[in-house]
């Protein structure tokens, strides 16, 4: 944690450079790691786990005979099993491919049950990390109580304390959580509304800001905040001149003017400054599970203007809710994915390695929390795209070895070449294309 909190002070191109290397290098070693330990429980013997590839600059051989590297390039890595031609495991060195430790001469379910691993490996460790926040954090108490409250200016007025237990706003019963949204969405759009709190055992009627304020609560990465000098727990007092009190204040008027550049007046540690930023059409998942462009500002909402004080989760409670998450990524991501290639959303929505990179910058200087949680989703989605049925991929080696369990041999050498040029061809021009997208198409 403190590693990460300290990688922010480098900023700029430094701090995504060294974001994006250490997030790639946990979800690549965790992805090869599934492929070395499940080879090996099947007997399958390793001779070389790299993280990184190119010129060697580490090494170490243990007991077992397995040669653990990092390679100079931290692109990527891979695990080369005893008696394979190369590092992507196709074709054998001619010698002790076809040995039982071997991943030829392996059984086809040790051999299938090896490729899989890597990917599920990716949604174990998406899953631990979803699962272990929910842990550590913990969730708001209910009903809600506040542990502190921001320092905001005298028009938002704060008259809520530490302690203060709330029952209702402007008389809404707040049922925290199953009836929260409702709630919320019942609430006026005022500058100032009436608590109904307990504090030190009496009931009391307090003023407060709306419970979900028009402030800056988290980033989303390349977006229109992140690009401009919005930072977060700014609080916006108005839009084009029109005063905002709630998130939902917020995404009125950005409905209402589209990608158009918006001024903001922002305060901040007691100043009130501008910003002008211009929101991107982002695709936004509907209730009918279509996507849609629509404009976004990049401001994420979700959060309360207090904090609020929280009680342990637990372990099998958040077990469920991290398992959920990772379906829900993997859900997700299939459906922006179909969208894109249907042509009913941008295909600006496909980023490449640069922007990953930039992604990955920009959560760290987020904080710790943040950088996590991008590495979990980032590991979700590396571990589903290895799933593709594409040769190189992991899928594609499970398609090879589906067609072995059906026609009783695998693939012939002529066609795996063949099958392998095309997979690659496939990727680089996928690749070729997202990093298009970061750079000219879709800045």
């Amino acid at each position: 944690m403190d590693f990460i909190n300290f990688i922010p002070n480098f900023g700029g191109p430094v701090l995504t450079i060294l974001a994006f290397v250490l997030a790639l290098s946990v979800i690549v070693a965790i992805h090869e790691y599934g492929h070395y330990i499940v080879g090996r429980w099947s007997g399958i013997e390793a001779e070389v786990f790299s993280i990184g590839f190119g010129p060697v600059i580490w090494s170490r051989t243990d007991r077992r005979g397995t040669r653990w590297q990092l390679a100079a390039l931290p692109l990527g890595g891979y695990v080369k099993f005893l008696g394979d031609g190369n590092a992507a495991s196709v074709g054998g060195d001619g010698e002790t491919e076809m040995a039982r430790n071997t991943m030829l001469g392996a059984p086809l379910w040790a051999r299938a049950v090896t490729v899989a691993a890597g990917p599920i490996f990716n949604f174990i460790l998406s899953f631990v990390i979803f699962a272990g926040l929910l842990v550590s954090l913990g969730q708001p108490m209910t009903p809600l109580t506040v542990s502190s409250v921001p320092d905001w200016p005298e028009s938002r007025a704060m008259e809520l304390e530490t302690g203060d237990t709330i029952l209702r706003i402007e008389g809404e019963p707040l049922n925290y959580p199953e009836g929260f949204g409702a709630a919320l969405d019942a609430l006026p759009s005022a500058p100032v509304l009436d608590y109904e709190v307990v504090r030190d055992g009496t009931r009391m009627t307090l003023r407060g800001p709306h419970p979900a304020p028009s402030r800056v609560q988290s980033i989303t990465p390349r977006s229109a905040a992140d690009d401009s000098g919005l930072r977060i727990g700014d609080l916006i007092l108005s839009m084009n001149g029109t005063p905002v009190y709630s998130f939902m204040d917020m995404v009125d008027v950005v409905n209402a003017i589209g990608a158009e550049p918006i001024t903001l007046s922002v305060w901040r540690d007691g100043a009130v400054r501008e910003e002008i930023l211009t929101p991107r059409m982002v695709a936004i998942p509907q209730e009918d599970g279509s996507m849609r462009d629509e404009p976004k500002m990049g401001i994420g909402n979700g959060g309360l203007f207090f904090e609020p004080q929280t009680m342990t989760v637990g372990l099998w409670e958040a077990m469920k809710l991290g398992a959920q998450q990772v379906w829900f990524i993997i859900v997700q991501s299939l459906n922006g994915l179909w969208h894109i290639l249907s042509g009913a959303i941008s295909t600006c929505n496909l980023s490449g390695p640069v922007g990953i990179a930039e992604t990955a910058g920009s959560m760290a200087s987020q904080g710790a929390e943040s950088f996590i949680t991008f590495i979990a989703v980032m590991s979700t989605a590396i571990g589903l795209l290895n799933l593709f049925p594409i040769p190189v991929l992991d899928g594609g080696h499970l398609v090879f070895h589906a067609w072995e369990a059906v026609t009783g041999k695998p693939p012939s050498d002529g066609a795996l070449r063949i099958l392998m040029a095309i997979g690659l061809s496939l990727i680089g021009t996928l690749m070729l294309f997202a990093i298009a997208n970061d750079l000219f198409l879709c800045p």
